[in-house]
């Protein structure tokens, strides 16, 4: 299953997913509210039923490595995903954003990121084709982003990045509402809605995740196919979890160290991916340097035991916290 050799029936599988999207924010849009609890619970469970079950059939019809290869970059993307949350979280807090449009707002926000990804993962399978060395770059990267996200212990609750900034100082708006609209006609000029600052700010902060999230995925396949279905079904169900969560997100502490660490193995296993491979003649005369190189099957391991530690050292750092505060509150 190579990226060339995708029959036009992998292609309508795609294509298919992207207009269930489509359909999925028409409908919304149509009319938004805040979904409940069932609404959310089945719905997630419904996406990563069908992200199992895709994997399963990558397995089943292209082989274990495939599969394991879908597998492992689902859950790097969904884990990065959620973390995006986090900088959404923020957004619609900072920016005030109604329950009853957070739906429409997260859904531009999703679709953006599909879109910045879509754009991303096309140049990187261009640049892994004609240039190997981009593995260093990726490599690189990552280790850099890594350390960058494990010496920051908060996220950055600053909505007001320089897009957003010059749109405040530049642009005429309105403090009033209208659902998706991003301009309105008041006193017989147009202005910006709040709702275009929010979509602002949520597509940089997709473009800056994006950034991160591609180089990760081409260190566990190179296989331009599995990168955007794992990117999609990653990307399916976040506005549901969104609202399913709520505070919970909060609780993981450890998230992003968490990710820190995920992003460093996957940058060290470009790194050696690219000195097995290596083809630049300053290093190691053009030849390729007998490094060993970590499994696939390894790098799903590791992402796995990476995020279950994650999750229950940030539950109980947080339910510790908790208990302190209570006993504080009493003995005042």
């Amino acid at each position: 299953m190579r990226a060339g050799d995708l029959s036009p029936e992998y292609r309508l599988d795609a294509l298919q997913k992207l207009r269930s999207d489509i359909f999925d924010v028409v409908v919304i849009a149509r009319r938004p509210h805040e979904p409940t609890f069932g609404e959310c619970f089945l719905a997630l469970s419904f996406y990563i039923t069908l992200a199992l079950a895709f994997g399963g059939w990558v397995w089943y019809s292209h082989g274990s490595q495939y599969g394991i290869e879908f597998y492992a970059g689902w859950l790097t993307e969904y884990s990065l995903s959620i973390d995006n949350l986090f900088i959404f979280l923020i957004i619609m807090a900072s920016f005030g954003v109604p329950r009853k449009y957070q739906q429409e707002a997260l859904l531009v926000g999703i679709i953006l990121a599909l879109v910045f990804r879509g754009v991303f993962i096309a140049i990187g399978a261009v640049a892994i084709e004609d240039f190997s060395w981009v593995f260093y770059i990726f490599g690189a990267f990552l280790v850099y982003t890594a350390i960058t996200l494990a010496r920051d212990d908060d996220h950055d609750d600053d909505a007001e990045n320089a897009v957003v900034k010059f749109a405040r100082n530049h642009l005429t708006l309105t403090d009033e509402w209208a659902g998706l609209k991003l301009w309105i006609k008041e006193n017989g000029k147009r202005a910006m809605t709040p709702m275009f600052l929010v979509i602002v700010a949520l597509g940089t902060t997709d473009l800056l995740f994006a950034l991160d999230s591609i180089p990760a995925i081409y260190g566990l396949t190179q296989e331009p196919y599995l990168v955007f279905t794992a990117n999609v079904f990653a990307l399916m169900g976040l506005r549901q979890l969104y609202f399913l969560l709520g505070d919970l997100l909060k609780r993981l502490v450890y998230l992003s160290k968490g990710l820190a660490f995920i992003l460093l193995f996957i940058g060290v296993k470009l790194v050696l991916h690219a000195l097995h491979t290596n083809e630049l003649p300053f290093v190691n005369g053009g030849r390729h340097v007998p490094v060993p190189e970590i499994p696939t099957l390894l790098s799903l391991g590791v992402i796995i035991a990476t995020l279950v530690v994650t999750t229950v050292a940030s539950l109980y750092k947080t339910r510790v916290v908790d208990k302190r505060t209570e006993t504080a509150d009493d003995a005042a």
